[in-house]
């Protein structure tokens, strides 16, 4: 989320909309005949372009790897959050409108937004009547209820987010309704009738809406959940159901009968057909997008390197393409579990040595990779304060004397070897692990580079924690969006050392700072916005200090608007096109 975003329903509820950058770009075309953006350059970031009503035609999408799942469960991609709305429905979602109003929750399967009481500790929902699997049998709130407790099993669903279960008060030793069949759970949620459900939580907490949006509330029908296997055969609660499920090869999505318009306010439902082609080269997505013989790269990051100069340099496609800015942090984990980095100065040596302009420039430079960072929160996040405790000189490629100096302290004056992991469809982030490699050789540190699939990259390779032990990866790429756009919903499953599971999954791979657990619960228990606010930087300083993440850039992005669509936005809260209501021309 995400990848992929805690405010009270009075004191956190105002979301600070992203700053939209709008750079260059002459305006080649006209405005729309039927009215909305224009479609110039940076004209999808805060309007809509080309709307449309119509409905039928198939929307082509591909992604560079596979999947991580579409188990709404489990999934945690900011891209694959904004296409399960296709096929589930949340509680609540954000929504699907551009500008600010792209990170305004608004009532899904829920009749409302959640009613809290006892001071916050208990959240209820009405859901909606006559809303339908796709088998034609209505959901109920026992459906939401199982679907929330089966996304708790993290020996099943390693990959997805830990907010339920940090937060709900569940049983001692409750271990999911796998593990727990039978066990009495109403301490947690409890389904007083068929279409009213009601959280229990440890502690008062008013962000609360912002996790009944995540897609682990799209209901499960317990009857037809397969575990593991669920993510092979989804039941569908929206417009469309899968037709085909081939993981590694093709997703195809078709409507889904059952689906009833008048339940559903958010959804347009336009398109007959959405087919995904999986492990195509990343560079030819570009090439077929450009094309129009593609509609959309799913992955939502933006085109590659390759393809950078050939649309900015042609005004045409320069006019098709839209540069926001995101609440979005380019970044790579340092792992203290591997020696010798366990010793603080070894990872400061890294802090020091690398060269920062070339992690820019592995992501595209300025324009569309993004500005050099150097904390973890992005500006856009509310509660940023801009701080540098690792100074890389006055041309940001690094103090080499600084590096040495700290290899001195830490016994390895002679520098030392380790691997360093990126995910090996994505050009970014083997460009930026060379960038690495080539900077840390300077002062003698010599990484060995380990591209993993993106699909499996947190479960099984850099997010599993014996995994990076056994095979040594003392770094390894990663990035992070906000699940919501405040200091939590970035910060917590990055840095919480809590969140981190031995059994993989986690995107936190490098922060164990007890301190820092302590602080973001902290931060979260304090009601007024301004004074949650100032507590999120010394929560980013105290990471920084331990030196256990190096900051890349804080994104941008190069969208290229697909040709042949109708609807088509930036969503502030996917920092991507959103998929929703996009249909074919």
């Amino acid at each position: 989320m995400s990848i992929k975003r805690l405010r009270t329903v009075a004191a956190l509820s105002a979301v600070v909309a992203l700053t939209l950058s709008a750079c260059g770009g002459s305006d080649t075309s006209n405005d729309n005949a039927t009215g909305g953006a224009k479609s110039e350059f940076n004209g999808a970031v805060a309007g809509v372009l080309n709307p449309s009503d119509k409905k039928g035609g198939t929307v082509k999408l591909a992604h560079s790897d596979d999947w991580d799942t579409p188990d709404p469960g489990e999934t945690y991609y900011g891209y694959a959050w904004n296409f399960a709305r296709l096929y589930g429905r949340s509680l609540l979602m954000f929504k699907p409108a551009p500008g600010k109003e792209g990170n305004v929750l608004v009532p899904d399967l829920a009749e409302a937004l959640g009613v809290p009481t006892d001071g916050g500790k208990t959240w209820t929902y009405k859901i909606r009547k006559g809303v339908k699997f796709e088998d034609g049998t209505e959901i109920k709130a026992k459906d939401v209820k199982y679907a929330v407790l089966r996304s708790t099993d993290k020996k099943t669903f390693a990959n997805g987010p830990a907010y339920f279960e940090a937060f709900l008060n569940l049983p001692k030793g409750y271990d999911g309704p796998y593990r727990s069949k039978g066990m009495n759970t109403d301490s947690a949620i409890s389904t007083p009738d068929d279409y009213t459900i009601a959280f229990h939580l440890k502690n008062g907490f008013g962000g609360f809406d912002y996790l009944a949006q995540l897609t682990q509330t799209m209901p499960v029908p317990e009857a037809k959940d397969t575990g593991a296997k669920y993510r092979d055969k989804i039941v569908s609660s929206g417009p469309y159901k899968f037709e085909t499920v081939a993981p590694g090869k093709q997703y195809t999505l078709v409507r889904n009968e059952q689906w009833d318009q008048a339940t559903d306010q958010n959804r347009k439902a336009l398109p007959d057909r959405y087919e995904v082609a999986l492990k195509v080269n990343a560079d030819d997505i570009d090439n077929r997008v450009i094309s129009g013989d593609l509609d959309i790269d799913v992955a939502g990051t933006g085109v590659q390197p390759a393809s950078l100069s050939k649309v900015l340099t042609d005004p045409a496609l320069k006019a098709q393409a839209d540069n926001p800015t995101l609440a979005r942090l380019w970044y790579t984990s340092v792992n203290s579990t591997v020696p010798p980095l366990n010793n603080i100065d070894c990872r400061k040596a890294i802090q020091y040595a690398m060269d920062r302009t070339s992690y820019q420039t592995a992501y595209g430079g300025a324009f569309s990779g993004g500005d050099l960072a150097t904390t973890i929160m992005p500006p856009l996040v509310p509660g940023y304060e801009k701080f540098d405790l690792y100074p890389a000189g006055a041309d940001s490629k690094g103090d080499l004397d600084k590096a040495k100096e700290s290899l001195t302290k830490c016994g390895q004056p002679n520098g030392f070897a380790t691997n360093m992991a990126y995910r090996s469809d994505r050009p970014r982030e083997k460009a930026t692990a060379e960038a690495f490699q080539q900077a840390l050789k300077r002062v003698g540190i010599n990484l060995t580079l380990k591209g993993y699939p993106a699909g499996d990259y947190f479960s099984q390779y850099a997010g599993n924690p014996p995994f990076v032990v056994a095979n040594k990866i003392g770094l390894a790429t990663n990035g992070w969006g906000a699940d919501w756009n405040d200091g939590f919903g970035f910060l917590s499953q990055i840095v919480d050392s809590r969140v981190i599971r031995e059994t993989g999954g986690s995107s936190n791979t490098s922060v164990r700072i007890p301190e820092v657990d302590k602080l973001l619960d902290a931060a979260i228990a304090e009601t007024d916005t301004a004074k949650r606010e100032k507590l999120w930087t010394p929560i980013d300083k105290r990471v920084m200090e331990e030196a256990v993440i190096y900051p890349g850039v804080y994104a941008k992005s190069l969208l290229l608007r697909p040709k042949n669509l109708t609807n088509i936005f930036v969503s502030d809260a996917f920092n991507m096109y959103d998929y929703l209501n996009m249909g074919v021309k």
